[in-house]
């Protein structure tokens, strides 16, 4: 018999902790008593089970960046095509992934999906965490901790970095090691990159085995949510769901479009048009990796980009590429950090969009990435990690709208590079209108 899909039964977990989680709240609002279960509490066995998933994703973050940004860091600087065509192709992603980061950091700024009626969600959402003693670990950062984040970015003992979760700094020692294996003579770098390969590896499959538990701990996460705040905890998590399709859609639908006209000098809907094949997939699989074969086939086919752009851009956009993604995480950790009723300074937003340029490139291969970036931004500017339960509620359905915007950057990536190569494309404004895409 054919194996349920993760997302189906992600999806299946998310509706049996809402029923479950509901029914254990209407026992203890009408009767004031916690429901148990051989002397257990159901709030107490959905925390359990929630905080061993999470210990499980903590886990593995740090090892999985280090082997991840080394192997590609490596790879990139060791190819032949990081030449003019490489250059372009990476101040591109890096380029729209800020702005993307950037037009979610503004959209939650204005909206402010963590505050009901000007109050913070905290209660709503039963996150239990102190606000004061949260606001004490992110006081005193200004416009000049922007300094600091560069500072921090080069730590005194990396050991300790690690084992203190000191993510930028890892980062930063993770590029930098990988880019100077790609400066080392074949017969010391080829060990390394093995090594620092299978690491990625084995970090990939243990990933994947914890993930197959995931069923279980986001019940235990959202059913805890549930549980405790009841059905109006969805309210701000709705909010906050409209507000993320809102910043992704004008990424996909007014940044991307104006790169393409006014730099690539392309028509976007026709471009649009040429890549929907691939957008759908993506929508529907939530993967770049699956959705791969199918953008390359619509870059050429339909957009008339050559298999030498393409298959250089589009692999490495694959797998460093998540527009969609690190707007996500960035705006995750502002909804977390309003729902705590705290006002995060200039010096601490710039740390999340710099950390969520950086997990985007890092984690990106993998499944469910968001969950690892954002708990490494959460960590970082010192907010409990736990509070990641509350975005499994709209999850499913955001991963698919994120996925499908990371392939449109990859797709517009792809276009663009071609046509500063001089390549003529079948969507070049001025083109033959026989070959644009029906």
């Amino acid at each position: 018999m054919r194996k349920l899909e993760l997302h189906w039964q992600i999806l299946i977990a998310i509706i049996l902790a809402g029923i479950v989680g509901g029914y254990v709240y209407n026992v203890q609002s009408s009767t004031g008593v916690d429901p148990t279960i051989g002397g257990i509490t159901f709030i107490a066995i959905f925390e359990y089970v929630g905080t061993i998933f999470l210990n499980a994703l903590k886990m593995i973050i740090v090892p999985l960046i280090m082997s991840s940004i080394i192997v590609g860091v490596a790879g990139i600087g060791s190819g032949g095509d990081l030449g003019s065509l490489g250059g372009k192709t990476l101040l591109f992603y890096a380029g729209t992934t800020l702005a993307a980061i950037v037009v979610g950091l503004l959209l939650v700024n204005a909206v402010g999906p963590g505050y009901v009626d000007g109050e913070p969600a905290k209660e709503l959402l039963a996150l239990e965490a102190s606000t004061e003693e949260l606001a004490a670990s992110v006081a005193g950062k200004g416009p000049g901790d922007v300094a600091k984040v560069f500072q921090r970015m080069v730590p005194p003992n990396i050991v300790k970095a690690a084992v203190e979760g000191q993510m930028l700094g890892i980062i930063f020692f993770a590029i930098l090691f990988g880019y100077f294996m790609t400066r080392l003579d074949n017969e010391y770098a080829e060990p390394l990159y093995r090594f620092w390969n299978a690491v990625f590896h084995v970090m990939m499959r243990m990933t994947e085995w914890i993930m197959t538990f995931a069923p279980i701990g986001v019940f235990g996460l959202v059913a805890g949510v549930i549980a405790k705040a009841g059905y109006k905890a969805t309210g701000p998590l709705a909010v906050f769901a409209i507000v993320v399709l809102a910043a992704l859609a004008v990424h996909a639908f007014v940044t991307l479009p104006l790169l393409l006209r006014f730099v690539g000098r392309v028509n976007p809907i026709h471009t649009i048009r040429g890549a929907a094949k691939a957008m759908l997939t993506a929508f529907s699989t939530a993967s770049s990796s699956a959705t791969l074969p199918v953008t390359m086939e619509c870059v050429e086919d339909n957009i008339g980009v050559s298999n030498k752009v393409s298959s250089f851009v589009l692999p490495l956009g694959a797998t460093v590429n998540m527009n969609g993604t690190a707007l996500y995480e960035c705006a995750a950790a502002m909804f977390i950090a309003q729902a705590y009723g705290l006002d995060l300074t200039f010096g601490v937003q710039f740390s999340i969009v710099a950390i969520a340029l950086m997990t985007s490139i890092g984690v990106a291969g993998v499944p469910s990435a968001s969950l690892v970036a954002i708990a490494i931004i959460l960590t970082a500017i010192g907010l409990p990690i736990e509070a990641l339960g509350v975005l499994l509620v709209f999850d499913r359905i955001l991963d698919m709208a994120r996925t499908s915007t990371n392939v449109w950057g990859d797709v517009s990536c792809a276009t663009i590079v071609a046509r500063l190569e001089g390549e003529k494309t079948n969507v070049a404004i001025g083109g033959d209108p026989e070959t644009e895409p029906a």
